[in-house]
């Protein structure tokens, strides 16, 4: 059966009939490139390629759930529904899932059981901590934090810690980081654990050291799609162009415009050199904006056309002309968050669902003034980066489930040995974990069978119980269901939070025992900022702006624009790329919006507690001023302040 595509405009429905050989999308914003995407991978299977042999891949968690939607929509409405087995469907998930698949088909490779643990970030500080302990080092010194940014950063650019050790002898410093680095390779390889980027380098260190592996997984995805294509590093390029190396049917989608991750490795080239790496690759830009008005793309377009690293392009829209961008000047950070609460309560006493408004800044110190103006006027807010399951609770029960199917996890098992108390201190542990349990007093060693005990249940109880029958199971066997009963309100809270894990756990039950609960533990590994929106709270957004990218909403305040903020202090010292970032900033800040933005800035600013005069932001002198209206509130002035030295 042969699809319609009237639905498409004439660029996208050029992407989606370009099936064979690579081709490279340049999409801007709010231009459709998921639903782009979607029509070429059901033209695909009309075409005779097997789903399963369609391999799709992005960043978040969010944008993975919606391109897996579209996908099914556009399959349900064309082919039927039902059409597609769970097996047959194309596997589409983020690059970090798309490693823990091929790790865990692989693990004996990697010396690993298919239960090895995922560390997280604070699981990844924790160790550091306890490595630059163990070296005599002080943490204070030596920020483990730091340390684990820079080890982030060589893995994602590919480096090993074999590696870096070669070139490590050149300071002092790199010698530290690299004698921090083995003892944390130490620590993971006792608890059969890996970290985030371990589940991107060891994958890219499978596919290129061993041949089978290579074949295998090049053969099982002969197309392939990357969205997002901008914000690759070089292990992620390397795990790509690996991939893609045998059929070549590579369509990579982006937006060198839209580049914002270059401080955690993104490399802008991989986008801005594909057609080197694919000299018959096929270009298709995709200009058109389906998301906002006129006004907010003529300036979205004023401000990305200073940048020189960029592909040509100009957003335009069909839409509305819309309303002008407003500009807020404020006295102080106080008055700027006053300025912005009154027009967001307007906002919603018009009839706006407060979820269609976000405030977008640009580091998160901006968020405090925020918060208190939207408590004082009692203006629902929620908060981008809490994430449900970083909650202590959620940790303790999720713990609880791997340490039972991974008696190695020595941080899991530090981390619920005494949840609820058991009476087993510091001195008991070492004990425990240094192999000298028979020197323990009898009540202690009781405790310890006991816990043991607990957690051999726990792991029985994993092979006959579906995910969201395990978890009340873990809460009642563990005793944290009584605890919690008896505490206080915040207990009562806690306890709350847990049950809502159980409902979240009903959607793994479908896919039976026990993947449905490795999928369930790898996706709490997985967890991202923005999986905290997708319960869709009915009140306003705060972010950063690099947390806002992929979402949309139809009013949009910038706030803290102001030299040294926005664009950040530093432009002498800054790369090209670098300043350059800080305009992509604003272009993506802008084009969240669907109708309407609104721009502020304060002209006195108190900052690591010196109150400081502020200067506008350049950007805003980057505005065609007919495109520009000042506000008139007891909280900002009405006219643009000019300083003079």
């Amino acid at each position: 059966m042969q699809h319609s595509f009237d639905e498409l405009n004439p660029q996208q429905r050029d992407a989606v009939l370009h099936t064979e050989g690579p081709l490279l999308i340049v999409a801007g914003a709010g231009a459709g490139k998921t639903k782009t995407l979607s029509f070429r991978i059901l033209h695909l299977i009309e075409k005779g390629v097997a789903p399963e042999e369609i391999l799709a891949i992005t960043f978040t968690n969010k944008a993975a759930k919606e391109m897996r939607d579209r996908i099914r929509a556009v399959i349900e409405k064309t082919l039927g529904s039902g059409r597609l087995a769970y097996h047959e469907r194309p596997f589409v998930s983020t690059f970090h899932s798309l490693g823990v698949q091929i790790i865990k088909e692989n693990v004996h490779h990697l010396g690993l059981t298919k239960n090895f643990s995922i560390f997280d970030r604070n699981d990844s500080v924790r160790t550091l901590k306890e490595s630059i302990l163990s070296l005599g080092l002080d943490p204070k010194q030596h920020d483990p934090r730091k340390i684990l940014g820079k080890i982030s950063r060589e893995k994602g650019d590919g480096v090993s810690l074999q590696q870096f050790e070669q070139g490590a002898a050149k300071s002092y410093g790199g010698r530290m980081v690299a004698q921090i680095w083995q003892k944390y390779e130490i620590a993971l390889k006792e608890e059969g654990a890996l970290d985030f980027d371990d589940l991107l380098l060891k994958t890219a260190y499978l596919l290129k050291t061993n041949e089978s592996i290579r074949t295998t997984y090049q053969n099982r995805w002969t197309h392939i799609h990357v969205d997002e294509y901008q914000d690759t590093n070089a292990v992620q390029y390397e795990i790509v162009s690996i991939l893609a190396a045998t059929h070549r049917n590579i369509c990579v989608v982006g937006d060198a415009d839209q580049t914002i991750y270059t401080w955690r490795g993104a490399d802008i080239n991989n986008i801005l050199t594909f057609e080197r790496d694919y000299p018959e690759a096929k270009i298709t830009l995709l200009e058109q904006n389906y998301r906002s008005t006129q006004n907010i793309l003529t300036v979205a377009n004023d401000i990305i056309k200073k940048n020189t690293l960029r592909k040509e392009k100009n957003l335009f829209t069909k839409n509305e002309v819309g309303e002008k961008i407003t500009l807020a000047v404020a006295y102080d950070q106080n008055a700027e968050a006053i300025y912005i609460a009154e027009e967001v309560q307007s906002l919603i006493l018009s009839g706006v669902e407060p979820r269609e408004i976000a405030v977008l800044y640009r580091a998160n110190f901006l968020s405090r003034t925020l918060e208190e103006a939207c408590l004082d006027t009692k203006i629902p807010y929620q908060v981008l980066g809490v994430r449900f399951f970083e909650r202590k609770e959620i940790k303790d029960v999720v713990s609880y489930i791997r340490a039972a199917l991974n008696p190695n996890s020595l941080s899991d098992i530090k981390r619920i040995i005494n949840t609820p108390p058991r009476g087993l201190g510091s001195v008991t542990l070492i004990k425990l974990f240094s192999g000298k349990e028979e020197e323990l007093p009898p009540p202690k060693h009781a405790q310890i069978q006991k816990f043991r005990a607990i957690l051999a249940a726990i792991k029985e109880a994993a092979t006959t119980h579906r995910p969201s029958e395990l978890i009340k199971f873990v809460m009642e066997k563990t005793g944290i269901e009584t605890l919690f009963k008896a505490g206080s309100s915040d207990d009562h809270e806690r306890l709350e939070n847990i049950k809502e894990l159980v409902s979240l756990a009903l959607k793994y039950d479908s896919l039976g025992i026990p993947d449905g609960v490795e999928k369930m533990l790898e996706d709490a590994a997985l967890a991202q900022d923005q999986d905290t929106l997708m319960k869709d709270e009915n009140a306003i957004k705060l972010m950063t702006i690099h947390a806002s990218k992929g979402l949309e909403f139809d009013y949009v305040f910038i706030c803290g624009l102001e030299e040294g903020i926005f664009p950040t202090a530093g432009r002498d010292t800054k790369t090209l790329v670098e300043f350059e970032e800080e305009r992509r900033l604003f272009y993506v800040a802008l084009t969240r919006a669907r109708k309407k933005v609104f721009l502020t800035y304060a002209s006195v600013r108190t900052i690591f507690g010196q109150r400081e005069m502020q200067i506008p932001s350049e950007f805003i002198s980057d505005i065609d001023e007919g495109l520009l209206e000042y506000a008139n509130s007891a909280a900002s002035a009405t006219r643009r302040i000019i300083y003079i030295d």
